[in-house]
């Protein structure tokens, strides 16, 4: 599955840019109390599954981490969006901005449909959203649930590597968001 053609990562502002796009599946990842958007009215999907934790990648008091429950509802879209094949058309992944949770949801999604595709996964992330920060913690518990044994973990780190050498000022912005630790050493 190419990214580019049959998936579309972007942030709430940006999905009623969507509406003639032919968009059939969607996941919507967003914080536990915000509020949801209208994507059934937008976009009118078939299929449109929400996750609702916090954008962090450790426990802190007072937000909801993504969880392995979260990443296995992550991989049952995948499996849905596979099951429908070949009536799909678009699959819109969305959170608040597009940068980190639903860029690491594509990520895990292409890892499953595409087995073998780690590097070319984060690749395509970098050309559709070159200033994306996946969640590690996503990618982390994806890795073991698709027995990936360390690939795509690798390859999110290989990313983050290039990301910063195109835009180190995200470097700031991952520590400022209390993240500092998925930067690379």
């Amino acid at each position: 599955m190419p990214l580019p053609t049959r998936m579309t990562i972007c942030g709430i502002p940006e999905i009623v840019g969507h509406c003639d796009a032919g968009v059939t599946h969607v996941l919507s990842l967003l914080d536990p109390h915000a509020e949801q958007p209208p994507v059934d009215r937008w976009l009118a999907p078939r299929h449109w599954s929400v996750l609702r934790f916090h954008d962090v990648v450790k426990d802190y008091a007072g937000y909801d981490p993504p969880e392995v429950s979260h990443v296995m509802a992550v991989l049952a879209f995948g499996e849905r969006v596979e099951a429908d094949r070949p009536e799909i058309g678009k699959i819109l992944v969305h959170c608040h901005m597009g940068i980190s949770r639903s860029t690491a949801a594509a990520a895990i999604l292409m890892a499953q449909l595409a087995p073998g595709s780690e590097r070319t996964a984060f690749a395509a992330l970098h050309r559709v959203r070159p200033r994306c920060w996946p969640n590690s913690r996503m990618v982390a518990y994806a890795d073991t649930l698709l027995g990936r044994k360390g690939e795509l973990v690798a390859a999110l780190r290989a990313h983050q590597r290039e990301i910063l050498q195109h835009h180190p000022d995200i470097a700031d912005l991952v520590r400022n968001v209390g993240r500092g630790d998925e930067l690379p050493d």
